[in-house]
């Protein structure tokens, strides 16, 4: 689970709304997807809700919602259904049932809500394939367990006393119950000295699983702590059994080790333990490290896994300990495959996650993702591969083009950018780990820098980057800082202070920022029109979206120089739900012309309706998010009423456009999408002060000059400047068309 915290004031007996809206990539385990919400509200809740909707392309196969704090009869609050690719849970409970009696005003609301539930899988194959990406998801079923080797490495230091040996030997004791006659294990144990039960892997006969049982009772405690030489001995002892008896070299081998805290004895230094647990291992099986309690180095031990093909766990100290030992063994209880690769053609791939995997579990789930090349979508398919129970698995995966056009009918965009999230969500996350494991300073800032550049462009919240959260209503309007903790120990330096979204903006008379970050650097035009013309903004035909903009005028024009324009009405609407927004610099309407509600810039108020949030913070700002991934800042610009020639108008800019469709279009909308530049033979200009240069942008050559232009998103009075190539008449050459293409006759 990820953690972030963040603070804000809150005025007395005020009325607060906190939104998160966060995406997270769902893992099977044990055969489910599970979705874990917590319920601490501490109060009875006058309107509480819990509602979700899940869509998956395989159709859900099984679907049910448990609550921790619900107890016999009490289910019945909770609503579950499902058809075919959609399922839907609800929980609604009214005041009464909240109660922990009838005249308590406490409420019983205080646990776990989670949801499970599972796809069919009628086929080894889905392979999903949308624009660029594919991403391909592999979770056989009807397959044979493998019998496995596993040893056990088990930390049994004075640190150890108490209730962590109590517990493990109670987890130990019930994964002796579940070992499979079949199978083959040993103990190791270390403190000051390593000692092995047994001088071999020994079979789970009912003998000796019951000789075992006894061991793990009554074994005691030890002293230090010679990590080294219990994780080499473990490691011996399944290499020497597999070249003693041939037939266990078909079984699945395992080290599984436990450990309270760092090495204090034998060797000691963390970086050679990694060298000579890998030396030993030789690629041959994973080695899954348990971390018990808050004093383990956890840095050390994931990267230790991580270079032996396994994971490490961290498990803490509650009363449910025991439980959580016993969990993760039942992950790797019943293996299916080892050495399985996937292998795609060499010309049709770009880039690719990590596509081999050395041991595949029952209920788990492995995921590849990748980009294509030009043309790679062409007799783009799979070949899988693996080593199972008693034979090899072969298999050829093809993307199902039918069942691809279906799905991507009934949710459009949000699937097409769901694939490239998603192989840009698990490259970051092996770029994270391939950096635990670097082993010199150069590999670590080189893994970061890529890493971060990827956290940046696709906005994830990651070790490396902060979220930003404007607290509305807040004088300065400052920026909260959410950071995702790391392990401790990390270097504070490597967490950039902000983390900040270029994206396209119109302020002033009107002047179109187009901030391009694969540049850094900026590209901007005017649009010189009459007022009273509409222009249109941002267009998405997919989502519904769209933002048009009426042009007004200075109040005197005279002296023979073009006529200053700015905007001073804007219309956002999503044409699919219905829902409205008028905003001028005087009044914020909802559903113009339905008598719906009008708020002046003066009002301080959060409002939702039809998936979209508004937020007017007073004076200065109107925040419009909206669920399908857009938002909004629309600045007011204050002039002295009294002037002679300007006026109030308005500036738009847009924050996030993230799940917006690549069909969106607009004067703004079309540069949602990313384009490129070129600037050359930079010259001076007739403007002195100016330089002039020539950019070759979309198979044109333009005359460009060097100027700036002010951007009011943080102080909407001063304005910051910001540098760009202003592109002359109209953006001519650098928009689609020409400006008069995007005169629409209405503002809705």
């Amino acid at each position: 689970m990820e953690k972030f915290n963040i603070a804000v004031n809150i005025g007395a007996g005020s009325k607060v709304s906190f939104e998160l809206t966060y995406e997270e990539l769902l893992k099977r385990h044990l055969g489910k997807y599970e979705i874990v919400i917590k319920v601490k509200p501490k109060q009875l809740v006058k309107q509480f809700e819990i509602e979700a909707d899940i869509f998956e392309p395989q159709e859900i196969s099984m679907l049910d919602a448990q609550a921790s704090f619900l107890s016999g009869d009490m289910t019945q609050f909770i609503e579950k259904s499902f058809s075919g690719k959609k399922g839907r849970v609800y929980f609604n409970p009214t005041i009464d049932q909240q109660q922990t009696c009838p005249t308590c005003t406490k409420s019983f609301l205080d646990g776990d809500f989670t949801i499970k539930y599972d796809v069919k899988r009628d086929t080894l194959c889905d392979l999903q394939v949308v624009n660029k990406y594919f991403a391909q998801f592999f979770a056989p079923k009807n397959l044979k367990s493998m019998i496995k080797n596993v040893v056990f490495v088990i930390d049994i230091s004075g640190s150890m006393a108490g209730q962590k040996i109590k517990q493990t030997r109670q987890a130990l004791l019930k994964i002796l119950d579940d070992i499979k006659p079949d199978d083959y294990f040993n103990f190791i144990l270390f403190g000051g000295h390593v000692r092995a039960w047994k001088n071999s892997l020994i079979q789970a006969t009912d003998a000796n699983l019951q000789e075992a049982r006894l061991f793990v009772q009554n074994f005691g405690l030890a002293g230090a702590t010679n990590l080294n030489g219990g994780l080499l001995e473990g490691i011996n002892i399944l290499n020497k059994a597999h070249e003693v008896d041939p037939r266990l070299r078909n079984n699945a081998p395992i080290v599984i080790m436990l450990t309270d805290g760092e090495p204090t004895v034998g060797e000691t230094n963390l970086t050679q333990i990694r060298m000579n647990v890998k030396n030993a291992v030789q690629g041959k099986f994973p080695l899954y490290n348990l971390g018990f309690g808050e004093n383990v180095d956890f840095t050390f031990l994931e990267a230790m896994s991580l270079e032996n093909n396994g994971a490490a766990r961290r498990i803490y100290r509650d009363n449910d300990a025991a439980e959580q030992l016993r969990g993760f063994y039942e992950e790797v209880a019943n293996p299916l495959l080892t050495d399985v690769e996937f292998q795609y053609p060499k010309a049709s791939i770009h880039a690719l996650t990590e596509n081999r995997v050395k041991q595949f579990y029952d209920g788990s789930e492995i995921v590849v993702a990748g980009q294509l090349t030009d043309g790679g979508k062409k007799d783009f398919k799979a070949e899988v591969t693996g080593r199972g129970a008693g034979q090899d698995l072969v298999t050829t995966c093809l993307v199902d083009e039918e069942e691809m056009e279906k799905t991507l009918r009934e949710r459009g965009h949000m699937f097409e950018q769901h694939i490239e999230r998603l192989w840009a969500y698990l490259t970051i996350q092996q770029l994270l780990e391939k950096r635990t494991k670097a082993n010199s300073k150069e590999e670590v800032n080189d893994l970061s820098a890529k890493a971060l550049e990827l956290s940046l462009k696709y906005k994830f919240v990651t070790p490396l980057t902060s979220m930003v959260i404007t607290k509305p209503g807040d004088p300065d309007d400052q920026l909260a800082i959410a950071d995702k903790p790391g392990e401790e120990g990390m270097e504070a330096s490597s967490i950039p202070e902000f983390l900040v979204i270029p994206l396209p903006t119109v302020d002033g008379d009107p002047h179109f920022i187009i901030q391009v970050s694969e540049k850094d650097d900026a590209v901007c035009f005017n649009i010189n029109e009459e007022p009273g013309v509409v222009m249109s903004l941002i267009q998405d035909p997919d989502t519904g979206i769209t933002v048009n903009g009426q042009l007004i005028g200075d109040k005197n024009h005279g002296n023979g120089k073009n006529r200053n324009t700015y905007f001073g009405r804007l219309g956002i609407m999503n044409q699919k739900t219905g829902f409205t927004l008028e905003v001028t610099p005087q009044n914020i309407t909802l559903l113009p012309g339905m008598k719906g509600p009008v708020f002046s810039w003066m009002d301080q108020v959060t409002l939702r309706q039809e998936g979209v949030t508004v937020t007017i913070i007073p004076t200065r700002k109107l925040i419009v998010t909206m669920d399908d991934g857009a938002t909004m800042v629309v600045v007011l610009h204050h002039v002295w009423k009294k002037h002679p020639v300007h006026q109030d108008f308005l500036g738009l800019y847009t924050v996030d456009s993230h799940k917006m469709s690549p069909r969106t279009h607009g004067l703004l909308g079309q540069f949602f999408h990313s384009f490129d530049f070129e600037v050359f033979d930079v010259r001076p200009g007739s403007d002195p002060k100016k330089t002039d240069a020539t950019m070759l942008v979309k198979n044109r050559r333009l005359v460009v000059t060097r100027g700036s232009q002010k951007d009011y998103r943080k102080d909407p009075w001063l304005g910051s400047d910001v540098s760009c190539w202003f592109v002359h008449n109209n953006g001519d050459g650098l928009i689609d068309g020409i400006h008069t293409d995007y005169i629409i006759p209405s503002i809705f």
